[in-house]
């Protein structure tokens, strides 16, 4: 990256213990010319699903570019003076986190306009997890632009390899990718986030509980959204009465949560042991005593759970065991196409 001029894909996860890698770059003489932003926008403060506009950082001058705004994928004119483009942000290793949307149109753009990518790779909370349906094309979006499942059990870079080889790209052209590995990391390594990755996942248990209770988003369920523990508890005025209960109000990753003002009774996940995988006991459990059952699932479930069979299968009244049966095929397909992009041993 000497003498070329960079351009960065960042949040606040860019950084190591103590120094933002826009402020180490630039520390070192690195010409750094703008940040690329991803859905919460470089500071990380921005709702989830809440447009992000093009801004000027106070401390360094230099522009962010928005790729959750006005456009999800940079533009020629965005690019016209960039040679190289760095991409560091944590991942959670949940398909539908919309951090690997905005790696494939970064790389998508970035080969059009032949400008190498270099991404700095990053470990994987869920790393050793492979689980739920595999997404399916006529689901695509920008929660799931590939046929992966929810869990895939690779790190950014190694996900970045796979949307390469695979040529998941426009016209299945390829990036001029480069991905820094970490170092004594492997598949067994656990890893506490040190920053959280967006407003809703402040702490490990919401992390590891996120790939579950997100199933509930498109749902009438709430996941605690306007709470002080998002993805760790649930409920729906439909569940009361019961044990727990919780009101969602508005805050700074939940301006407008599901069930504002409203209490929610549910269950409280906030000291269990986080499963291993998907564990569909709990979106089970919450549809058999939901007592309007056709208002249950909402628009857009099909897209976070990358199939149409899920919903049915649910409402059929099949058991988690005999759900997970009908994913195997499917992962094993998708692990023969995973092992040629790994990185790291077992």
């Amino acid at each position: 990256m000497r003498n070329k001029s960079v351009a960065i894909v960042a949040n606040q996860t860019s950084r190591n213990d103590t120094v933002h890698l826009v402020d180490l770059l630039l520390k070192n003489g690195f010409e750094v010319v703008k940040v690329f932003a991803p859905e919460h926008g470089f500071r990380g403060r921005h709702d989830a699903g809440e447009k992000v506009e093009n801004v000027r950082d106070p401390k360094t001058g230099l522009p962010i570019i928005s790729l959750y705004g006005k456009h999800k994928k940079p533009t020629p004119a965005d690019l016209k003076d960039v040679e190289v483009i760095l991409f560091d942000i944590q991942d959670v290793g949940v398909r539908f986190y919309t951090y690997l949307s905005t790696l494939h149109y970064v790389m998508e753009a970035a080969a059009e306009n032949h400008i190498p990518v270099i991404v700095l790779d990053r470990p994987n909370p869920h790393i050793a997890e492979v689980d739920g349906p595999v997404m399916k094309p006529e689901y695509y979006s920008f929660v799931g632009m590939h046929p992966v499942p929810i869990l895939y059990g690779m790190t950014i870079g190694e996900y970045a390899r796979m949307i390469n080889g695979e040529g998941w790209l426009k016209n299945r052209i390829r990036a001029d990718l480069t991905v820094i590995p970490v170092k004594n990391y492997t598949r067994r390594s656990t890893y506490v986030l040190p920053v959280k990755p967006s407003p809703n996942l402040p702490n490990r248990q919401a992390v590891m509980l996120y790939p579950s209770l997100c199933l509930f988003e498109p749902t009438d369920i709430s996941i605690g959204r306007g709470t002080d523990w998002p993805f760790q508890l649930y409920g729906s005025p439909e569940l009361c009465p019961s044990d727990f209960s919780f009101t969602p109000r508005p805050d700074a990753g939940a301006k407008y949560p599901k069930h504002q003002g409203e209490k929610c009774c549910g269950n409280d996940l906030r000291n269990i042991q986080p499963p291993h995988g998907i564990y569909l006991g709990w979106i089970i459990e919450a549809y058999a005593k939901y007592k309007n059952k056709e208002k249950f699932f909402r628009k857009g479930f099909e897209r976070i759970a990358g199939t149409v069979e899920l919903r049915k299968q649910i409402q059929a009244g099949l058991s988690a065991g005999e759900i997970k049966k009908t994913w195997q095929k499917d992962l094993q397909q998708f692990m023969k196409i995973r092992e040629k992009y790994l990185i790291y041993e077992e």
